[in-house]
């Protein structure tokens, strides 16, 4: 059994991981991952005629070669690997987490540190148990700072994210309605999202804070050192100055620029600019790189992109949604001054047993506005009366929208990832 520490001395001879034997590459590291539906070690063999250096299972396989390690849990060994690199690394490691704008937030930090320091973060979405010591053991010794996102669906898991990420600072952007399924409700997201701070307050930790949300000031209280940022009574604070197309801040406290421009879509973007620019100042970054970065920055991946198509306005905000963003999304919407408005929203997912009411508290939100059209699409949209257009998936809504013909409207196109409501404009 090959211990952690000669496991190491082989990863700095070869510092590329790979989980996927498809994307093996000459020299990587070939970690045989398995879950319910796929089992990398029945890859191992695949892995060498890949030329990938080593092959770490943990079932025995039918190669006998001296590149192949046999360990007790695949899985556990490269989370305790990218401890170890972890702790070589003797660099701030800030982490990210919450029910809503965690991505957006890690990448303008990531735009705003890169401006001046070697910053490394998680790419996509890899925030996960995979996808956090993945994104760690691919922090190089260049690095003068490294940015985690950590994605949570259950309580103890943020919990066990920083036993090997052991982040100096952290972020909770918020703690709203997200997987209340897996949460078990309001106060579990909030006792789970604040696991980050349990870890900072009992390791001397850096918590940067959103200073508006009282629970969130309740929640780091015996933290001793807190940035803060906010509308009002903050470190950093600034107000949305419009946000039609696009969010312009207005600053107030704490740094000079007065005005930043971005490319991002809704005033509910605010707080992910302003934690930004709250680390970006922690961190001593220029104001005025920190301006240009902040500004420069343009979201993908079906995050607040505004996309002009066919003489029309299109916010596509379809890469996740719970009841927390949804809300926000389409209140933002509403107030765009655009008399031909459509919302096409996909169903919410992982709220158990609030899914029916949450639903329904869209509908009846919905309602509160003028709308050209409406159309709700599948899940527990599909269980409910409601006054506007119902389709079973994004394929239905999709040939709807081609029949129709759009022009010069605005659309709001919203859904959880498994509904995939980018396709309804692809």
């Amino acid at each position: 059994m090959i211990s952690t520490e000669e496991l190491y001395k082989i990863y700095q001879r070869h510092p590329s991981i790979q989980t996927d034997t498809r994307k093996i590459q000459a020299g990587d590291i070939f970690f045989a991952l398995k879950g319910p539906n796929f089992n990398g070690n029945n890859f191992a063999a695949q892995a060498l005629d890949k030329n990938a250096a080593y092959v770490i299972i943990d079932e025995p396989q039918p190669v006998n070669s001296e590149k192949v390690f046999l360990v007790d849990d695949v899985l556990g060994t490269m989370q305790q690997l990218a401890k170890y690199h972890r702790q070589a690394l003797n660099i701030p490691f800030i982490a990210i987490t919450g029910s809503n704008g965690k991505t957006t937030t890690k990448e303008l930090i990531h735009a705003v540190l890169s401006s001046v320091y070697k910053t490394y973060t998680t790419k996509g979405n890899l925030n996960n148990h995979i996808g956090i010591p993945v994104t760690m053991l691919q922090v190089k010794k260049d690095a003068e700072v490294a940015v985690i996102e950590m994605g949570a669906n259950h309580q103890n898991e943020i919990a066990g994210y920083c036993q090997y990420v052991l982040p100096t600072h952290g972020i909770i952007t918020n703690a709203g309605k997200a997987h209340l399924e897996g949460f078990g409700g309001l106060e579990g997201v909030r006792k789970g999202k604040g696991e980050l701070y349990d870890f900072l307050r009992t390791h001397n930790g850096t918590a940067v804070v959103m200073w508006d949300y009282e629970y969130l000031r309740e929640m780091s209280a015996g933290i001793k050192h807190i940035v803060t940022y906010g509308t009002s009574n903050a470190d950093i604070t600034g107000i949305a100055l419009k946000s039609e197309p696009f969010l312009q801040v207005e600053m107030k406290e704490g740094f000079s620029v007065k005005n930043i421009s971005t490319q991002l879509v809704g005033d509910y973007n605010l707080p992910n600019v302003l934690a930004a620019i709250a680390i970006g100042k922690y961190f001593k970054v220029p104001e005025e790189k920190i301006r240009v970065a902040v500004g420069d920055y343009t979201p993908t991946n079906s995050r607040s992109q505004l996309i002009e198509k066919d003489s029309n306005k299109i916010i596509l905000d379809a890469y996740n949604a719970n009841p927390s963003s949804m809300r926000a999304a389409i209140e933002n919407f509403s107030h765009l001054p655009d008399p031909n408005k459509i919302l096409i929203l996909g169903a919410m997912a992982e709220l158990g047993n609030e899914s029916l009411q949450e639903h329904q508290n869209i509908v009846e939100l919905i309602k509160q506005y003028p709308w050209k059209n409406v159309a709700l699409v599948g899940g527990d949209f599909l269980k409910i009366n409601h006054p506007y257009l119902s389709f079973e998936n994004n394929l239905q809504a999709k040939e709807w929208m081609q029949k129709q013909k759009i022009r010069d409207a605005s659309l709001l196109i919203k859904g959880s990832r498994s509904m995939e409501m980018e396709k309804v404009i692809l």
